[in-house]
């Protein structure tokens, strides 16, 4: 399928998708014309990097993710050292949760002053 039609089915735009190209995320092949070619699976694989990237993780956790993925809400294969990436992560995101409440009180003491 063409670059379009993944857009239509996915929701995600091609300039989006040519990103996740880039990135690794996904493969298409060319056709004679220059075309981008997807195989039926891109339509699963786009609709896992969506569901990843809503849950926080970046396109480089994602690329390693990816191939310990089933299904397509994702479902996980527990690869060598994939629940360790994914205690990284989550360490990580909690982390930078408490920065933001730290910085929250903070900004919400500057404007409970007179």
């Amino acid at each position: 399928m063409l670059i379009g039609e993944l857009s239509r089915r996915t929701g995600v735009s091609s300039r989006l998708l040519r990103y996740y190209e880039a990135q690794g995320l996904i493969t298409a092949r060319r056709d004679f014309n220059g075309y981008r070619s997807f195989d039926e699976d891109s339509v699963i694989t786009v609709r896992k990097v969506r569901a990843l990237l809503n849950a926080g993780l970046s396109t480089e956790v994602i690329r390693v993710v990816l191939p310990c993925t089933r299904g397509g809400e994702p479902e996980f294969d527990w690869c060598a050292d994939l629940r360790a990436i994914m205690d990284r992560e989550l360490a990580a995101m909690d982390e930078r949760i408490d920065d933001l409440q730290r910085s929250r009180g903070a900004l919400a003491g500057y404007l409970s002053q007179p």
